[in-house]
């Protein structure tokens, strides 16, 4: 008896179609799952086989083998234990799944046959869309992440027994508890017959069953019994009184044969496990309850450093604050998510897919993650926690930062090796990680966003006659070159935020909500001008792209010819500063780029200066 079902894994963030195929044969009782499965889904044999029998189904005394296709591709998670319970149930006879061709299944099975919720359904949902399937049979706690993708019928179930449709009378559990009490019995009452005949089939194997055109039970002098399926012409009994394998369905023994009794071939109806998400047209805007807590109005002067925060959010370009410690360098960059725009339909459904596979979708009701993320891992985080990785890597802290700011508090603090790692994520936008079987790639297009004190002592600069700086320039400029100098030359905007002074409120004090009008104006412009090209900000131009959308006037390429020879920039900045000049082009609501604009970009470019000139 050969069955296949359809299940799903996680390949990275993507979601790869897997199917499930299921071979009941005679033999020794064994199952044996293949095609490079690890430890969870081999332990699932004994998950499938306590929620089988605690159902009250029968697990087949046989030979089974399952076969995880494609292959060659190594699998891992426990995913595929309900489409391994209903493969064999509905591969021995005892439930008939209707369009299992056309059906993903996906869920984790308890002992009691509970089904427990799984990581990822929102990629392997969306690759099962792509694949043709058109229904998902999954755990109810996952519906509303299954739910966001358009297109699919979900049925949600919390139990193995909910699959069938109930019975109107008696429960299905207790017809199948008799039916197994009632094929025991005529198991029992077969045998003492069998002791009772000899074998006629003096050429036949002990063990095995043989096809024959007719049915026959013949009793001759020798005494030997053959019962014959009445059905398929196959004989069901063995030589020498030995015991018989239990049959895949229930039997009954009439004048002698074997008659078998097979289940009605009715396919279930899976109506009653439809699931109906709720009205989500009320998402909410972006801007979450804490978020709209803590405004920029809150923040004493730094107008100059508001400034610089707008042009980030702006055109997505990285920042990093320097100054003395209580400065407010950590609470600018926290109000930073409240001034950036919602995600759109494209990007909010990467994002989601993301936080899907990495196991950190809590709201999935809520539908698509709108928010862009904001991530601030602690400076201990190792490399493999920042970019990704494991055995079967995993997105990283860089990766679940996607489309929106990862927030490095104290830069000089992490680790060297593993600030290393965050440029190819800067420069391309994801993250390739090569293993033996193969390389995954994320995606990584996050704006940067990091605080560091100028010194060790942290006072340089501070003004204060109580708080002087005690480091000499050797172990300033050690301190400054925990930071190398490629990863400093991809930040666009470095800026010093000095100790405010401003203690009272005086004049206007720009609040969020002005600072996001204004970032959402340079942004529509952005929209137009891309629409026709893969890319959303100005962050993200480069070559052909950025010659063609950021021309410099002859006298802005000038000053700017004169400013990389000064300060001795690479031609990484070079880029970099006409890009950031671009959008404070668009904040200004000017369709060229001015020499103005120029000349507060480049001043933006603090630390490429000589330490001499900061003190």
């Amino acid at each position: 008896m050969y069955g296949k079902i359809y299940s799903a894994c996680l390949y990275g963030i993507e979601g790869i179609m897997i199917g499930v195929e299921i071979d009941i044969a005679d033999g020794l009782p064994q199952t044996t799952i293949i095609g490079l499965p690890d430890s969870a889904i081999r332990e699932a044999v004994e998950r499938v086989r306590a929620a089988v029998k605690n159902c009250g189904y029968r697990y087949p005394q046989q030979r089974i083998t399952i076969n995880l296709a494609p292959a060659d591709l190594r699998k891992e998670g426990s995913a595929f234990d309900l489409a391994i319970a209903i493969g064999i149930l509905s591969t021995s006879g005892q439930l008939v799944m209707p369009a299992a061709s056309e059906m993903l299944l996906l869920g984790e099975l308890a002992l009691d046959g509970s089904i427990r919720p799984v990581n990822g359904v929102l990629p392997m949902v969306e690759a099962a869309r792509s694949a043709g399937f058109r229904s998902v049979l999954l755990p109810r706690v996952n519906a509303p992440e299954a739910a966001l993708i358009s297109g699919m019928t979900i049925y949600a179930a919390d139990h193995l027994r909910e699959i069938p449709e109930p019975d109107t009378g008696e429960s299905a559990l207790i017809k199948r508890s008799a039916q197994i009490k009632r094929s025991t019995q005529i198991q029992q009452t077969r045998s003492a017959r069998d002791k009772q005949y000899t074998d006629l089939m003096t050429t036949a194997q002990c063990n095995n069953h043989y096809d024959t055109d007719t049915d026959t039970d013949t009793d001759t002098d020798t005494d030997t019994d053959t019962d014959t399926d009445t059905d398929t012409g196959n004989i069901v009994h063995s030589r020498g009184g030995a015991p018989q394998a239990e049959l895949p369905f229930p039997v009954t023994v009439v004048n002698g044969p074997v008659v078998r009794e097979r289940p009605p071939t009715k396919a279930l109806s899976l109506e009653h496990l439809k699931y109906t998400p709720r009205n989500l047209s009320s998402r909410d805007s972006g801007i979450t309850e804490n978020e709209m807590t803590e405004d920029y109005s809150d923040v004493l002067g730094q107008q100059h450093v508001k400034r610089a925060l707008i042009i980030a959010a702006a055109g997505m370009h990285n920042i990093m604050l320097m100054g003395p410690p209580g400065t407010g360098k950590t609470m600018l960059i926290k109000r930073l998510p409240g001034i950036l725009p919602s995600l759109n339909e494209r990007e909010a459904l990467e994002v989601t897919k993301i936080f899907s596979a990495a196991g950190k979708l809590k709201d999935a009701g809520n539908g698509l993650l709108r928010t862009r993320p904001f991530r601030s891992p602690h400076h201990t985080i190792s490399a493999a926690g920042l970019i990704g990785g494991g055995g079967t890597p995993k997105p990283g802290e860089v990766s679940l930062a996607h489309r929106g700011i990862l927030f490095l508090d104290e830069l000089p603090e992490f680790s060297r090796n593993v600030l290393e790692v965050l440029r190819q994520p800067l420069e391309d936008g994801v993250v390739t990680i090569s293993r033996a079987r193969a390389a995954f790639t994320f995606p990584a297009r996050v704006m940067l966003a990091a605080s560091m004190n100028p010194c060790s002592c942290g006072f340089l600069g501070s003004g204060n006659p109580q708080q002087v700086c005690t480091c000499s320039p050797a172990k300033i400029a050690a301190y400054r070159a925990r930071i190398s100098g490629p990863l400093l030359d991809r930040i666009d905007l470095q800026v010093e935020v000095p100790r405010p002074r401003e203690w009272e409120r005086q004049g206007h004090v720009q609040s969020s909500a002005e600072m996001r009008a204004e970032v959402a104006a340079a942004q529509a412009i952005q929209a137009e001008r891309y629409k026709r090209l893969p890319i959303s900000w100005n962050s993200e131009l480069s070559g052909a792209a950025l010659r063609r959308y950021a021309k410099l006037s002859p006298a802005s390429s000038v000053i700017l010819y004169d400013i990389l020879e000064s300060l001795g920039l690479s031609m990484r900045a070079h880029d970099r500063i006409i890009k950031l000049a671009r959008t404070i082009a668009d904040l200004a609501g000017a369709s060229d780029i001015g020499s103005n604009h120029i000349a507060e970009a480049v001043q933006y470019r603090n630390l490429d200066r000589q330490v001499t000139a900061l003190e």
